[in-house]
């Protein structure tokens, strides 16, 4: 690899830290009850409200339909991301250092392999708590699940539910564009 090629990697590689300043994912609910909306920004660590009450607004909401509470520091993925996050950013600056392509290859790979796992561990948590509800709870409506969408937007009862990536995911996005980029201009240096 050529020393722009390490540098775009390098970049790419400290990109990953803008997830631990930045959510990856936000929910957000818009009913006529709550004209401003309410919230949750989804962290590699945490999980937030859109604003300081939307967590424990969206738990007792949760509560009459017989959702479980989100409870973040229950929640294993958060404790193991930032884990994950920290050995591609160091996987990517030795790679860098090393000028292996393969290397690359493998870390994009890599990428590819945890975006994979990582929405598909989403889609499954969102069911879990859409779907397995309570049977006690004090609003059922038979055959209705709360499921929000994985992306884009679906009406849950009278909550429009949006779910979107954020700044953090795009910083992810970008790292793996960069690493493609390093990739290319290696190519075509050696072909030169």
């Amino acid at each position: 690899m050529n020393s722009k090629s390490k540098i775009l990697l390098v970049i790419a590689s400290l990109l990953l830290l803008l997830t631990f300043l930045f959510p990856i994912w936000s929910i957000n609910l818009e009913a006529p009850q709550y004209p401003e909306g309410i919230g949750l920004k989804i962290w590699i660590n945490q999980i937030t409200g859109l604003k300081p009450n939307d967590l424990a607004n969206i738990n007792g909401l949760n509560h009459y339909i017989g959702m479980k509470e989100i409870v973040p520091d229950a929640i294993l993925e958060l404790k193991i991301m930032p884990f994950i996050i920290v050995f591609m950013i160091i996987f990517g600056l030795v790679t860098a250092l090393t000028g292996k392509r393969f290397l690359v290859y493998l870390w994009i790979i890599l990428f590819f392999i945890l975006a994979a796992v990582g929405l598909y561990d989403f889609y499954m948590w969102e069911y879990d708590y859409g779907h397995n509800l309570n049977p006690h709870a004090a609003i059922k409506i038979p055959g209705m699940a709360y499921q929000p969408p994985l992306i884009g937007s679906k009406m849950l009862l009278n909550f429009n539910a949006i779910s979107m990536p954020d700044i953090g995911f795009y910083a992810l996005a970008f790292a793996v564009i960069l690493a493609i980029i390093a990739i290319i201009i290696s190519k075509k240096t050696i072909s030169a």
